[in-house]
């Protein structure tokens, strides 16, 4: 199964004293931790970061922990353990109803915060190795299914032809979703495919890529320009503010 080396965590709260708490505790039990302090500094974060687990408060300024459910689960499956202050039942009740998979109230045993988180991501990893063969095969994007042992492009009941090169550039995007990928990280894997010593052929082969899955190919979605980084995959589609 293809992993982070260590597992990926976002904390969102706006109490700075719990957020450099948990940022220690949990760094210092192998995770790497990344804290926001709210809704807008989490959706900003997540554009150019992966995770693998969130935790999130539910009492937040502006938009709170269930509104952020709400829009996490419209574009991931990522396990979410909800914190919170309150206790009543009806709280608890409907973050479960909106998506939460662990909720855990304030104060709490930082020792049971790790034991939950570890618990979650056991989980996904069994969901993960569960997945059929059928269902690991198939990648799925916008309007768009890959299917990666047939090695085809499919848009509704159409095939979208691709080039040798296109579909491998297209593979290790879909394999590294909402990760950033040097241009030096896609010609090492892509090696032995239009290189020479002064390689611009991934540029190249993404704007030819662009132009078959965008809409908008000057204004992409999916596959998206991290200036001075590289590029970064988002099958979710989101639009971006930034110029890509």
């Amino acid at each position: 199964m293809d992993k982070l080396q260590i597992d990926s965590i976002l904390v969102v709260d706006d109490d700075p004293t719990l957020r450099e708490l948990l940022v220690d505790y949990l760094s210092g039990n192998g995770f790497d931790v990344t804290a926001v302090a709210d809704g807008i500094a989490m959706r900003s974060v997540l554009d150019t970061h992966p995770f693998e687990l969130i935790v999130l408060d539910l009492m937040l300024p502006g938009e709170d922990g269930l509104s952020l459910t709400r829009f996490l689960r419209s574009k991931t499956h990522i396990p979410i353990l909800m914190l919170s202050a309150q206790s009543e039942d009806v709280d608890r009740i409907i973050g479960l109803e909106v998506g939460v998979d662990d909720y855990l109230g304030k104060p709490f045993n930082p020792r049971e915060l790790l034991a939950r988180i570890r618990a979650l991501l056991r989980r996904q990893d069994h969901h993960r190795e569960s997945q059929s063969p059928q269902e690991r095969q198939h990648e799925k994007f916008g309007p768009f299914t890959v299917d990666l042992v047939g090695r085809r492009l499919i848009r509704g009941d159409d095939e979208i032809h691709l080039t040798t090169g296109e579909f491998d550039l297209l593979s290790l995007f879909v394999k590294q979703p909402n990760r950033v990928l040097t241009r030096d990280m896609l010609i090492e894997s892509l090696k032995g495919y239009d290189r020479d010593a002064f390689d611009r052929s991934i540029d190249i082969r993404i704007t030819r890529l662009r132009h078959k899955i965008e809409a908008n190919p000057a204004a992409p979605i999916f596959i998206r320009t991290i200036r001075g980084e590289g590029y970064l995959f988002n099958p979710a589609g989101q639009v971006h503010n930034k110029t890509p």
